[in-house]
């Protein structure tokens, strides 16, 4: 299915259909800050499975991120870590960042693997901010990837419809997104570490 959802005019009623997939294990294509991902409901199982399968993985080696809409319920994923990560944090999120945080003794529960590390993500993106907050828990979260010599991500949703419409349950048409991923900061072990540069100018 086909949804056309633009950031300026938010149907309820196409949210409700979108949040009732996502309750129900379902797998979408959304819209971020950055390029287009799949996402599933993190509280299931059957979500973290299509997602590794459709990125040609197993869950128990799948390297996925968590997209929360603000930073309220991050401890319940992740060890305490000082003051100055809580301000880099709340410097660059909402924001095309994923910051790799230690992560606590729920996560490999919530990944079936032994993950000591997770990715957060807080997309600057009215779509995924208000399907979060109506579905009440984080999105496992992985990056679609265009199947392309030149371009790396694929921006028209039209296309990711045509590639992978008849794979997942929805693909939400926000527009034509970005080609730039998000920039990825290394939190773990006292240092801050750039791992991968993309869209977001990380600020000390």
């Amino acid at each position: 299915m086909l949804i056309k959802l633009y950031p300026d005019n938010l149907s309820p009623r196409h949210l409700s259909t979108i949040t009732e997939c996502l309750m129900d294990g379902g797998v979408i294509i959304y819209p971020t800050d950055t390029v287009y991902g799949f996402g599933g409901n993190s509280m299931s199982i059957k979500a973290l499975d299509k997602i590794a399968r459709l990125k040609g993985t197993k869950k128990e080696k799948a390297d996925f991120s968590l997209i929360f809409n603000d930073l309220t319920h991050l401890s319940n994923y992740t060890r305490p870590f000082d003051k100055a990560i809580f301000k880099l944090l709340k410097k660059h999120l909402p924001g095309p960042f994923t910051f790799i945080l230690e992560a606590n003794n729920n996560v490999p529960k919530l990944f079936h693997n032994k993950k000591k590390s997770i990715g957060i993500r807080i997309p600057n993106h009215p779509v995924p901010m208000e399907i979060i907050r109506l579905i009440g828990n984080p999105l496992f979260s992985a990056s679609i990837h265009a199947d392309d010599t030149i371009i790396e991500y694929e921006t028209d949703p039209e296309i990711i419809y045509e590639e992978w419409g008849n794979l997942v349950d929805i693909v939400i048409d926000a527009g034509f997104s970005g080609n730039v991923p998000s920039t990825v900061v290394d939190c773990n072990g006292g240092e801050i570490e750039i791992i991968r540069q993309g869209l977001g100018e990380l600020e000390y």
